[in-house]
């Protein structure tokens, strides 16, 4: 994510606007990987190293997590609370991420760029969603 990506979508006078643009990127990106994932879990899986029910599992997982992230970028105010699961959530899945690759994963060489990449990708957007809860919570 560059940063003036992210800055761009942080400009704004209302903090509530930034939070939801940051919940709407994240849930845009999330669905792609996880429809990819479930549609493609035999090709990805192959270039990836990582088993295809893995994969498929994964997509359907993120496939309703991003539903679910959109729904909450969608309100005017997404709830406080919802917002700091969605970056607990996100925190997770990027430590969950690393270990796996560690712990268990074989992964090809495509896999072990891929995975810490997208294990990145999940924490930047945790970090600017919680400094967008954070702004709006101090009325910045």
């Amino acid at each position: 994510m560059s940063q003036a990506l992210l800055t761009g979508l942080a400009r704004t006078t209302r903090p509530q606007v930034a939070v939801r643009r940051f919940l709407a990127l994240d849930a845009v990106v999330t669905g792609g990987n996880g429809i990819a994932y479930a549609v493609a879990s035999g090709p990805l899986g192959e270039f990836l190293g990582v088993d295809p029910g893995l994969l498929l599992e994964l997509g359907v997982l993120l496939t309703v997590y991003a539903a679910g992230v959109a729904w909450l970028a969608s309100r005017p105010q997404p709830p406080a609370l919802g917002v700091k699961l969605v970056v607990d959530i996100n925190a997770l899945w990027a430590v969950l991420s690393l270990v796996a690759l560690v712990a268990w994963l074989e992964p090809t060489t495509a896999g072990l760029v891929w995975t810490p990449l997208q294990a990145l990708t999940v924490a930047g957007f945790a970090a600017a969603q919680w400094a967008a809860l954070r702004a709006v919570a101090t009325g910045r």
